[in-house]
């Protein structure tokens, strides 16, 4: 369990503050899209360099070097579009190169009962064909909110997705035999790892989770990151082992919408506390190890998208304690997503009903 000095600590750093990073004659951001998109949810660059984005009204938009757009609709029977529903994230399967597989998450159902799904897909001629879903979120909620749906591939061909709590059902992120709330690892053909640690649970990897939308793994450690949505505080950073409990809503450095503690509790036994803590809250939304030295500075950081700060931040995980700090202070609006292009520039997808991706690159490689 880590140290809740070390979380505190990290804190009051980041709120503290040590100046700009990059000065902002040090670098240049650029819209990458023509025209502008709606509602978008996450973005990922393809073998082609082209990028893609998910809608969740349920769009693929693809986008050239140069900028110009074309949507694709697919076809999600009873897609779940109100909220934060919709389709959610997509990833490339480990084969894609060879197959044109792809993995994407997204809402299904209705106000009543509405569940988030994984599914398979190829992606032809910029469409998405066959598309199986291979994992259900059960059980069903009532609630147009907190999905979660972040995709992770593991180095052994395995899969990991975030589920949400579903808001007013977060008793059961700390209920084994329900899966919200969860972290949940699954093979390509939807069929349970041997090796998950729970034989009574056999999808669920992690629980005590509120709105995971950060999960991602290291590529040299292996380590598995992810970050999570508080309520009003306590928005998470955590590294993720198999059979761990997370703690929420048990242990929590946020405190209800109202005001009210959520729990008597500071310390609990078997629970984990985080790696590092944004209180008051942040918002993070997207997540992205920089691994390039177009931004030496910025090496082995994770970038996080921030929705209420409405920030870039570089977390440094590696530093004792872990720190957070706003980057690119040029960028000030909601932003859902952000990835490493593989030129080593950070693209970042803004939030609402007239996004755009910003590309960012120092000054002076940036394109004329």
């Amino acid at each position: 369990m880590h140290c809740k000095w070390r979380v505190w600590l990290g804190t009051w750093l980041m709120l503290l503050g040590t100046g700009e990073l990059f000065a902002q004659a040090d670098y240049q951001v650029q819209s990458l899209t023509s025209k502008p998109l709606h509602k978008p949810w996450t973005l990922q660059q393809l073998p082609d360099n082209r990028w893609v984005v998910t809608e969740r009204k349920g769009n693929l938009v693809f986008i050239d070097e140069n900028g110009q757009l074309s949507r694709s609709k697919v076809e999600l029977p009873g897609l779940y579009f109100k909220g934060q529903g919709g389709l959610l994230d997509l990833a490339l399967a480990h084969d894609f190169a060879l197959s044109n597989r792809v993995l994407i998450s997204y809402a299904t159902g209705n106000d009543a009962a509405n569940q988030l799904v994984v599914a398979t897909a190829v992606l032809e001629n910029d469409s998405l064909n066959q598309i199986t879903p291979i994992v259900t979120v059960k059980p069903a909620k009532a609630t147009p909110v907190h999905f979660a749906g972040r995709l992770a591939k593991l180095p052994d061909g395995t899969w990991l997705v975030s589920s949400g709590d579903g808001f007013d059902y977060r008793e059961q992120a700390q209920v084994k035999s329900s899966q919200l709330g969860k972290i949940l690892r699954f093979r390509e053909d939807g069929s349970v790892p041997k090796d998950n640690p729970f034989a009574d649970a056999p999808y669920v990897f992690s629980i005590g989770h509120r709105n995971t939308q950060g999960l991602l793994v290291h590529p040299d450690s292996g380590a598995i990151i992810s970050h999570e949505h508080g309520p009003a505080g306590g928005d998470e950073i955590n590294i993720i082992e198999a059979g761990n409990n997370y703690g929420w809503p048990v242990i929590t450095n946020g405190k209800d919408y109202s005001g009210a503690r959520i729990s008597p509790y500071e310390d609990y036994p078997g629970m984990e506390h985080p790696l590092f803590d944004w209180t008051p809250s942040v918002a993070p939304s997207g997540m992205a190890l920089y691994n390039h030295d177009l931004f030496a500075a910025l090496s082995g950081q994770l970038l996080v998208t921030t929705l209420k700060e409405k920030a870039l931040l570089g977390v440094n995980i590696d530093a004792a304690p872990a720190r957070s700090e706003r980057i690119f202070t040029k960028i000030d609006q909601r932003l859902r997503d952000v990835a490493v292009g593989k030129d080593g520039a950070i693209y970042v997808l803004t939030d609402g009903a007239k996004a755009e991706v910003l590309r960012v690159t120092p000054a002076q490689t940036a394109p004329q």
